[in-house]
């Protein structure tokens, strides 16, 4: 945010904080949100590459609205169901953990 703006709405008496101040995660629970958005968002790049939602879908024996739900980050959606998605697109375990891994070094 804009500092300029962020010492408008203090003055205002706002107060101005992150996602996860205003959820009150802990610090593994953010951890956690981070990594499922990454994983979602890696998820709908590499399939959006090779095939449909209903393709995916039929190769995991699940639905296209389902894999909607996981590419769009729904809160319902596993990591498992994630993982066991990714693997069907061919993307590797060492590529999955990369995406985890970037999460940490982001410094969440």
């Amino acid at each position: 945010m804009d500092p300029a703006k962020q010492q408008r709405l203090e003055a205002n008496g706002w107060q101005v904080g992150t996602v996860a101040d205003f959820l009150e995660l802990t610090p593994e629970e953010h951890l956690l949100v981070e990594m499922k958005l990454a994983l979602s968002q890696h998820l709908r790049e590499q399939r959006r590459a090779v095939m449909t939602q209903a393709v995916l879908a039929d190769r995991i024996g699940s639905s296209q609205p389902r894999i909607a739900k996981a590419e769009g980050t729904d809160s319902s959606v596993s990591l498992e169901f994630l993982i066991r998605a990714m693997l069907a697109l061919g993307i590797t375990p060492q590529e999955i953990g990369h995406t985890i891994a970037q999460v940490g070094e982001l410094g969440v």
